[in-house]
C-alpha cells in the first residue's frame, strides 16, 4: 500500500511542470512584467525541461500549449506554438551534442534558442500584419537570458526533489 502512495506522489510531482505549462497558457500571461522587468517564463521552462527530462513536457503538449495562449492572448493561431517548438527543438539538439550538464552550457545554449524563437515569432507577426514593439521583444529577450540562471536553479532543485522521491 505504501508503495502505491509514493508512486501516486512521484506521479503528481513528475506532472507539475506540464501543469505549471498549461496554467501559463490559460492565463495568457507567460511574459512576467515587474516594472521595467519583462521574462518569458514559458521559453525558459520549456527548454529546461525538454533539455533535462523530455519525457515530461512531449511536443504535443508544447504545442497545445502554444495553441491555447494564442486563443487567450487573441493573436493568430500556431504563432505561440511555432516558437515554443523552436525552443524545444533547439533544447532537444543541445540535449543530444551536450556531454556534460552545466549552468553556463545550457546557459549559452539558450542564445540560439532564444534568437530563433524570436525570429519565428517576428516573421510571423509580419506576415500576419502585426505590429510588433521591438524594443520591448529585445528587452524581454535579454532579461529573459539573463533571469535564465535563477530559474534554473530553482527547477534544478525541484529536479532533485523528483529524483529522490
Amino acid at each position: 500500500m505504501s508503495l502505491n502512495i509514493k508512486k501516486f506522489r512521484f506521479n503528481i510531482l513528475e506532472t507539475l511542470p506540464l501543469l505549471f505549462l498549461f496554467y501559463l497558457s490559460f492565463i495568457g500571461s507567460s511574459i512576467i512584467n515587474i516594472g521595467f522587468l519583462s521574462i518569458n517564463v514559458l521559453y525558459i521552462l520549456v527548454y529546461f525541461w525538454v533539455l533535462r527530462k523530455p519525457q515530461i513536457l512531449g511536443y504535443g503538449y508544447i504545442f497545445l500549449s502554444g495553441i491555447i495562449s494564442d486563443v487567450v492572448l487573441g493573436m493568430p493561431l500556431g504563432i505561440n506554438a511555432l516558437s515554443l517548438l523552436f525552443i524545444a527543438g533547439t533544447a532537444a539538439y543541445i540535449r543530444v551534442v551536450t556531454v556534460r550538464i552545466t549552468l553556463i552550457n545550457d546557459w549559452i545554449s539558450f542564445i540560439p534558442a532564444l534568437i530563433f524563437a524570436n525570429f519565428i515569432y517576428f516573421a510571423s507577426m509580419n506576415l500576419s500584419n502585426i505590429e510588433v514593439d521591438y524594443i520591448y521583444f529585445l528587452k524581454n529577450s535579454i532579461f529573459t537570458f539573463i533571469f535564465y540562471p535563477i530559474l534554473w536553479i530553482v527547477f534544478s532543485l525541484y529536479l532533485n526533489l523528483i529524483k529522490n522521491n
